[in-house]
């Protein structure tokens, strides 16, 4: 008897703890600020250079002045065997975000 009481004790532990099961939560990341010039910038370059493939893009910063903030993005292109860089610049004003000018500068480094 004392047996099946030892067994029983053992049976309601082992069935009463919880198993933990590790769940991943992954943090929503955030848009940054510049996304929406990025995406013009995109728009711009492909307009520009519409037979090539843009394969790395890279915002090097903002310039803000009194009234106008200016986007910085580096875009590396391949067209056939030819891979180049284009720095784009979107000047914009702050306030109102109307653009302003968009100057693009083909680069080979």
């Amino acid at each position: 008897m004392r047996k099946t009481f030892i067994a029983l004790g053992i049976f309601i532990i082992a069935n009463s703890t919880s198993l933990h099961i590790p769940t991943n939560a992954y943090a929503q990341q955030e848009i940054p600020a510049y996304a929406k010039w990025g995406k013009l910038a995109l728009i711009e370059t492909n307009s520009k250079y519409p037979n090539a493939k843009i394969i790395d893009y890279l915002h090097q910063g903002s310039e803000k002045k009194k009234d106008t903030t200016t986007e910085k993005f580096k875009l590396w292109l391949k067209e056939g065997n030819r891979e180049f860089g284009v720095f784009v610049r979107i000047e914009y004003n702050t306030h109102t975000e109307k653009v302003l000018k968009i100057e693009l500068q083909e680069t080979s480094k």
